[in-house]
This record gives structure tokens, C-alpha cells and sequence, in this order.
């Protein structure tokens, strides 16, 4: 049991880097799988989500050598063809990114249902849809997926993805890799992590184009080689660290941020009258006055992203007047409304949309972390907030953000993690 204790009235002040992108790495990390030698990969995050692939890995016969906290080198060659441990997949959801890898390195693929953070079911249909335009036989079992490619490999093939989903982009071109032909990907994601994707696998000896367009083209070969290569930036903890800055007030630097990839979160922080300036890999963000309000509609990249609503919910609702959400990817990613309103803040919640009627300040009590980014917008909140705040359920923070308590700290916070046994396992243990 983690939970976070914060006290918080404070502005954040001084310098903040960003690690390595979660949503990159949990991709890049499976699809060494694919690779015939050495991986070296730099800007690794050292998050529980990274360190469980790790552990799956090298569960399956891969050598690891960690090089520094977040430099890694990566073996696959020796790897052996096995059932991932069922209770290290279940616990994050980029596992399904294991089928794709296995699919195309041992031709058939046997893996749990992925779990992770809990808003809302997470169907693989569109993962599927692709890897049976590829030649493979796909069926669910129980807890399992079960994916058998043809005796001489996944062939390529053309995939209309009925909705624009990352994950199915990423897992699809993973699986097409070494596939016989050419897979094309049409109304694929354009997130910048499926780019870096796709130059981690370039790098390796791979023929993807057209990644960052809603068209993607895998031309099969016939293996990868090792190589090195370095993880781009966290899109969503920068855009964290600037919420934080936007709410709780202060004066902070972003370090190691690809602007660009910033823009949607940048402008929105701007319409509120935030203070944002743009350097050449880092953003400044100082709030000078109270926040005004703003709509945002999520959607995919290039739009405003899902990842980061909750965070400018909680900016919202210290802001002056009428803000609307309207949630365009999950159904139910507004659950930490009802804890933010615990803390005095006045949210109404239909369905897809929230209407929140900002108020003068929010104050300090007992909240859960329902989701990584939900727990991230409690901590943000628990900093702007009058008096003591915990934040229970703290480990699905840290699925996502790296030394999130020494980089607040670092910034002038007031914040301290306790970790206690869980009383169920205590019992069990007793």
C-alpha cells in the first residue's frame, strides 16, 4: 500500500527533466523480442511498468545489463519460446504488445489479458483485426489470448482500423516486421510515441514508413540486428509538470521536452492565461494570475491527448468561470471527478462530458488515485490545496512517472511517500 502525503498552498519553483516517453519504451521494450543481437537503449523511465518487461524478458531467456538507472543493453538472441508469467502481465496493459513481438518471433503467441489502470474495459479487437489481415488463426480463452501465425510466418496484408487506436497500431507494426510482403495500416495513429516506435525498429533494419500519418507501410524483411537507441521525451509527465505549475501557481522549467509534441497542451495552458515560453528543448511555464476558463475535447494526436485530462480538469477547477471536458477516447476516465470534489471543487459529470464550475480554491483531505493520470491529477491537486491531502493508491502513479516525489521536491514541494504492508496479504502471510 503506497500512498502520498502532501501540504500543500505551495508554488512550485525552479528546474524539472523529463525522462524517457512510458508509452514508448513499453512498446520498444517487447520489440527487441524481434532483434538478433544487442539492444542499446538510452532515456530509459525507471517505472514499475518498464521494470515489470523487464522481468518478463528475462524471464524468457533475455540478458539484461542495466548500464546506468535508464540505460539499458538488451539480448534477445537466446530468448526461448514461453508463456509470459500470468501474474507480472496482468498487472499493465502494454502487454498485449507481447503478441505482436512473440507472433513475429516464434509464429504463435500465448498471453494474458492485459490489465493496468481501471477505467473502462480495454478490447483488443482492432490488435486482432490486424493480425488476422496478417495470415494468423486468433482466438480468447479464458484469461488468454491465443495467436498462431502460418507455417512460413505472417504475411503481409492491409488493415482498415475501424478507430483510430495506438495500441493496435504499435502491436500491428511490431507483428509486421518480419512478416513475408508488405502490411499497410490505414486510419493509423499519429502519436508521437508510434513514430519513435517505428525508428527504433528503422534502426534495427526494419522498412517502416509513413509513421505520424494515418497511413503506415511495414515492408517486411527478413530479421533485425542490434543497435542503439534513445527514447524520446515524456509527452504526458511534461504536460503534468506544466498543469502543476499552471494550478498550484510558481515559476518552472521543463527540461528535455520536444515542443513540438507540446503544442496542444501548451496552447490550452496559454488560453487559460498561463504563461508558457518555448526554448529549443525545454518550456517555461509561470502562472502570474488566477486561471480563466476553457473547453477542451479529447482526442487523438495531433489533438488535445486523453492522458492529460485529468491533469487540466484539476486546472479547471481552481479556474474562474465555466469549463466543459468533453471526453472523445474512454467512457469512464472521469472517476477522479468524484474525489476532486471531495476536495471542494464542483464538477457535474454526464457521461462523456463534465461541466466544472471552477471555485477560489480547493482544500486538503483523504482521495484515492483512481488510475495513473487520474492519481497524477490528486497529486497536482493535493499541491494547490489548503492543508493536508493524501493520496491512497499511489502505485498507479508510479506505473508512469519516474521519481515523482524527488522531482516535486526538488521543485519546493512539501510532499513524502509512506508505503505500509497490505492488510490482505499481512493476514494471508499471518
Amino acid at each position: 500500500m503506497i500512498k502520498y502525503i502532501i501540504h500543500g498552498g505551495k508554488p512550485l519553483n525552479g528546474r524539472v527533466v523529463i525522462s524517457g516517453a512510458k508509452n514508448a519504451a513499453v512498446a520498444i521494450l517487447p520489440a527487441t523480442l524481434l532483434v538478433d543481437g544487442v539492444c542499446k537503449i538510452e532515456n530509459v523511465p525507471d517505472i514499475s511498468d518498464v521494470r515489470l518487461l523487464l522481468e518478463i524478458l528475462a524471464h524468457m531467456g533475455a540478458k539484461i545489463r542495466r548500464l546506468s538507472p535508464n540505460e539499458l543493453e538488451i539480448d534477445c538472441t537466446r530468448v526461448h519460446d514461453g508463456v509470459a508469467p500470468m501474474e507480472l502481465v496482468r498487472r499493465f496493459r502494454a502487454s498485449y504488445y507481447l503478441i505482436g513481438a512473440q507472433l513475429g518471433r516464434f509464429r504463435h503467441a500465448q498471453v494474458a489479458l492485459p490489465g493496468g489502470c481501471n477505467f473502462g474495459p480495454r478490447p483488443i479487437d482492432q490488435h486482432i483485426k490486424g493480425f488476422l489481415a496478417m495470415g494468423a488463426d486468433v482466438s480468447q480463452e479464458g484469461n488468454f489470448v491465443y495467436a498462431t501465425a502460418p507455417e512460413n510466418g505472417l504475411r503481409g496484408g492491409r488493415v482498415n482500423l475501424d478507430v483510430v487506436s495506438v495500441g493496435a497500431t504499435m502491436n500491428i507494426m511490431i507483428g509486421a516486421v518480419l512478416a513475408n510482403g508488405t502490411t499497410i495500416i490505414e486510419n493509423a495513429a499519429k502519436e508521437p510515441h508510434i513514430v519513435d516506435l517505428a525508428n527504433f525498429l528503422n534502426t534495427m533494419g526494419a522498412k517502416i514508413s509513413g509513421a505520424g500519418t494515418d497511413v503506415i507501410k511495414v515492408r517486411g524483411v527478413r530479421s533485425l540486428r542490434g543497435g542503439f537507441y534513445s527514447i524520446i521525451p515524456d509527452q504526458i509527465e511534461a504536460g503534468t509538470y506544466m498543469a502543476a505549475a499552471a494550478a498550484a501557481g510558481g515559476d518552472i522549467l521543463v527540461q528535455n521536452v520536444i515542443p513540438k509534441h507540446m503544442d496542444c497542451i501548451s496552447a490550452k495552458l496559454r488560453e487559460m492565461g498561463a504563461v508558457v515560453t518555448e526554448y529549443d528543448d525545454a518550456i517555461r511555464v509561470e502562472k502570474v494570475r488566477r486561471l480563466r476558463r476553457a473547453g477542451v475535447k479529447t482526442m487523438p494526436y495531433p489533438g488535445f491527448p486523453t492522458d492529460m485530462q485529468p491533469q487540466i480538469g484539476v486546472c479547471m477547477a481552481l479556474a474562474k468561470g465555466t469549463s466543459v471536458i468533453t471526453e472523445g477516447i474512454y467512457d469512464t476516465r472521469f472517476r477522479y471527478c468524484a474525489e476532486l470534489n471531495r476536495m471542494g471543487a464542483s464538477i457535474q459529470v454526464d457521461t462523456k462530458m463534465a461541466v466544472i464550475e471552477g471555485v477560489e480554491e480547493l482544500h486538503g483531505c483523504i482521495v484515492k488515485a483512481c488510475d495513473l493520470r487520474a492519481g497524477a491529477a490528486m497529486v497536482i491537486a493535493g499541491l494547490a490545496a489548503d492543508g493536508e491531502t493524501t493520496v491512497e493508491d499511489a502505485h498507479y502513479i508510479e506505473r508512469g512517472y519516474e521519481c515523482f516525489i524527488d522531482k516535486l521536491t526538488a521543485l519546493g514541494a512539501d510532499i513524502r511517500r509512506i508505503e505500509t504492508p497490505d492488510r490482505a496479504k499481512a493476514e494471508n502471510a499471518g
